[in-house]
């Protein structure tokens, strides 16, 4: 038998690497795995759900409490349903900014790039993104919104109501479908800014600065302009009974679906003309 020595090079085995082809499936698979490996997306999404519950049943037990001192014009235009949602204007803001660290925490750390190496096409790279924010958003502010109904019904004692009351499922999911498309509005201007802070400001100002604004127009203006605010039109979403003037249940959801429309766009057509 023939041993051999030292001085022999090891023969090399030839080694087959599988090359898969890049598909959106397998982009968004990959996008779950960064946004659930990073506890900052559980804590703000727990920051939302906290704001969702504890306004709602905060404002609903004040509200129980101080009944009997409520004014006749109060009491006209109180709304059960709505009262346990109001936690809706806290969790927003959660939101927002959860929607803008998805892709400006990438461009902070410099990951974007090797992002875009393992998919180039900027549209899946998009496409998986929004899937993957929009998908939990919706999921856990469903959740939120339950919860909040449900605890802050209870709150409001003989004031409150049941899940058959009119419009109560309808306020339920108009308030997880409100916070997912303000969340993919947050998204497509953290694409076109690439700037946490300034993505954050950018989406605050538009959501909440904006609507204040509307005070130092013309009277005659504002009923063109203030319902079709994004903040303005969602709210037709989980409103039990509109206020007048405002958008109706159908029209604000395309409207704010625009707004979100818009963003994603403008936000795609900066990441293909520019560079990671």
């Amino acid at each position: 038998m023939s041993t051999a020595t030292l001085d022999e090079p090891a023969t090399a085995r030839p080694t087959t690497v599988r090359v898969e082809p890049v598909t959106l499936s397998r982009v968004i698979k990959s996008e779950w795995i960064k946004f659930a490996s990073l506890r900052s997306s559980w804590i703000t999404l727990l920051v939302s759900m906290l704001g969702m519950i504890g306004v709602g049943a905060l404002a609903s037990w004040a509200t129980n409490n101080h009944w009997s001192q409520m004014g006749p014009g109060e009491l006209a235009h109180f709304q059960a349903v709505t009262r346990s949602l109001v936690g809706v204007n806290l969790a927003q803001l959660a939101i927002i900014v959860l929607g803008v660290l998805v892709i400006t925490g990438e461009y902070a750390t410099g990951m974007i790039i090797a992002s875009l190496g393992a998919a180039p096409k900027r549209t899946t790279t998009l496409l998986a993104k929004l899937t993957v924010f929009g998908v939990i958003t919706f999921c856990v502010s469903l959740v939120s919104s339950f919860i909040a109904f449900v605890i802050g019904q209870q709150l409001l004692q003989s004031h409150g109501v049941g899940l058959g009351a009119p419009h109560a499922i309808r306020a339920i999911f108009g308030v997880a479908i409100y916070l997912t498309l303000i969340g993919a509005m947050s998204l497509g201007v953290g694409f076109a800014i690439r700037s946490t802070a300034g993505g954050i400001a950018t989406v605050l100002g538009i959501v909440l600065v904006l609507p204040a604004l509307q005070d130092i127009l013309p009277t005659s203006w504002q009923p063109h302009t203030t319902p079709y605010l994004p903040s303005n039109a969602g709210s037709a979403l989980y409103s039990a009974v509109p206020d007048p003037g405002s958008l109706s249940l159908w029209t604000g959801f395309f409207v704010l679906l625009a707004w979100a429309v818009a963003a994603l766009a403008l936000g795609l057509y900066l990441l293909k003309r520019r560079d990671a």
